[in-house]
């Protein structure tokens, strides 16, 4: 079996327990080889065995791996993500960093799971991620697994979104922004602007506006086959697109469209693990 591991580089006081899972896996006869900014993090950290270990540039996933190991929190798994998710590689989370929602694994927990890991005793989990488009911009990285948010841009001008589903007027949000999220993101940026929690599974997708200035523009739940299609109007010049936390300008009047992407993220889930203990476990259901 060949692995792949992505990680960050503000987790020092994990580098031993990182160490003790990169030595299992190559005890275990694994192919392991190491993304090039996190290789040289261990390796200044003491983390000596990575030198030995092949390493690879992010946007270059070496040929026929078999898994992908994301160290760090949320951000990191997202980043992750955006690197492998077009290849469809099962992808394992393991959490370094504070809520760690989307990650499956903690790091102390990680070793004894190997075994299952590299057996494919797992659950794998199909994640919809979404594409946005914009004629007007050259958009480097156009896919999100949690969320694509239209907002302001450094002011405090209102923002008038002109939205259409699928060829079909939707409405007019006057608002601070809007954003179309996936069942995994309902959870992140969606949740926070009131939007509903949906199960991972669920086949659709989130419209929320932000501080809509109407109390009758509420989130809304669309197919995930739905395209979303939004111009922009503002007194500013510019309003952002934020693509999972990846920040491009667009000129106010241009339009985007956001859409199901093409491929889909698979992510790892551990036998027996459903959506209902994760919410009690991650987001304190019931505390």
């Amino acid at each position: 079996m060949k692995t792949a591991i992505f990680g960050n580089e503000y987790q020092p006081q994990h580098a031993a327990g990182i160490a003790r899972l990169i030595a299992a896996l190559v005890d275990q006869g694994v192919e392991v080889c190491v993304e090039n900014e996190f290789s040289t993090f261990l390796q200044q950290q003491g983390v000596v065995a990575v030198k030995s270990l092949p390493r690879f540039a992010c946007r270059e996933l070496p040929a026929r791996v078999d898994l992908v190991f994301s160290l760090g929190g949320d951000g990191t798994f997202l980043n992750t993500v955006m690197w492998v998710a077009e290849r469809e590689v099962p992808i394992v989370g393991i959490n370094t960093g504070h809520l760690g929602y989307l990650t499956a694994y903690r790091l102390d927990e990680a070793p004894a799971a190997l075994p299952q890991l590299l057996a494919r005793d797992y659950e794998l989990e199909s994640r919809t991620m979404l594409e946005v488009r914009c004629p007007a911009v050259n958009i480097e990285h156009p896919y999100a697994l949690n969320d694509i948010a239209i907002l302001r841009h450094d002011t405090s001008a209102m923002l008038e979104l002109d939205t259409r589903l699928s060829g079909v007027p939707l409405t007019t949000y006057k608002s601070d922004g809007l954003i179309v999220s996936t069942p995994t993101g309902s959870t992140a940026y969606n949740l926070s602007a009131g939007g509903p929690i949906i199960a991972p599974q669920a086949r659709c997708m989130v419209l929320s506006p932000l501080s809509p200035h109407s109390l009758t523009m509420r989130p809304l739940v669309v197919p995930d086959d739905a395209v979303v299609d939004v111009t922009t109007r503002s007194r500013a010049g510019q309003y952002q697109v934020s693509v999972d936390g990846e920040v491009f300008v667009c000129p106010t009047s241009t339009s985007v469209t956001i859409l199901k992407a093409p491929f889909s993220a698979m992510v790892v889930q551990p036998r027996g693990r459903d959506f209902a203990a994760t919410l009690r476990q991650k987001l304190h259901w019931g505390g």
